[in-house]
């Protein structure tokens, strides 16, 4: 109750929001190919380690699911990969594909430090290249942007509250987990989604797939979550909104696909397909 508030609560409260609101200016930084400003205190070797352990975790737990490296389905996944990798300013190095078997499972990501994972459930979602690049430019651009490490330090803002709020009114944070889940978390959240849609519209442009495709890909995937939630679209826009963007940047990553001469490339390079996603 708030009857129970002690004055040096108060007073470590105060000291404490000062010193965040420090960290907090020292800390921002500039998301380079969008310009937004975000507040982030995980260095890159830290973001580093824990995508290495993730990689570890999940090759751990879906062993015996992932698909051999010759096999047709992760050649392809690591051509689609590595076309749109020159696009971004990130190291080429160390970026490895992994692809698991699970039809059931509608879902792909990349890990920091350039571990891609695609389950096959996903890709009847893609249809063809096109499509499966709209699903990797997005996740990879969650790596270009280090969402991972906005998003660790966001959650050290949201206990950071929980502990100031339990000081005070002798709550254990609850209501303030909540407030800032509400009202921080996920609309943060929203925003890096919105950001990483731009940022793959312009790599797959970039790389010379189809802008387009990416809008196929999203409407497909939000009418199956009508009926069925897919992990893949966890805390993602509404479909009016992001369908709505998209429209809206197709003007400048069409100029991006023609600056490149993108027709005479997929005209002269036999990579680009109307591919068959089989996965046996």
């Amino acid at each position: 109750m708030v009857h129970t508030t002690q004055p040096r609560h108060v007073v470590m409260v105060g000291i404490g929001a000062t010193g965040f609101y420090l960290l907090y200016l020292l800390s921002t930084e500039k998301v380079e190919m969008t310009g937004r400003r975000r507040f982030n205190v995980i260095s890159k070797a830290l973001e580093l380690e824990i995508g290495a352990e993730s990689c570890r975790e999940i090759l751990y737990a879906e062993r015996g699911k992932i698909l051999s490296r010759n096999n047709q389905l992760t050649k392809m996944v690591d051509s689609v990969m590595r076309r749109l990798l020159p696009g971004t300013n990130m190291d080429k190095k160390g970026w490895q594909v992994y692809v698991i078997k699970d039809d059931d499972s509608a879902n792909a990501f990349v890990l920091p430090g350039g571990k891609v994972f695609v389950y096959t459930g996903i890709l009847s979602f893609c249809k063809d290249e096109d499509g499966l690049a709209a699903v990797l430019g997005h996740e990879i651009a969650h790596v270009v942007a280090h969402h991972p490490a906005e998003s660790m330090s966001n959650k050290l803002i949201k206990l950071s509250a929980g502990i100031a709020s339990s000081l005070l009114f002798d709550i254990a944070g609850h209501v303030s987990s909540l407030l800032m889940t509400m009202l921080y978390t996920l609309p943060s959240s929203r925003t890096q989604e919105a950001e990483a849609d731009y940022i793959g519209l312009m790599l797959m442009a970039k790389a010379c797939y189809k802008p387009e495709a990416a809008i196929g890909v999203w409407t497909r995937m939000h009418e199956q979550e009508d009926h069925e939630p897919l992990e893949f679209m966890s805390c993602h826009p509404s479909r009016y909104n992001r369908m709505k963007r998209i429209q809206g940047w197709l003007e400048k990553a069409n100029e991006i696909y023609e600056e490149n001469d993108c027709k005479a490339v997929r005209k002269n390079m036999p990579g680009f397909r109307k591919a068959l996603f089989r996965t046996s």
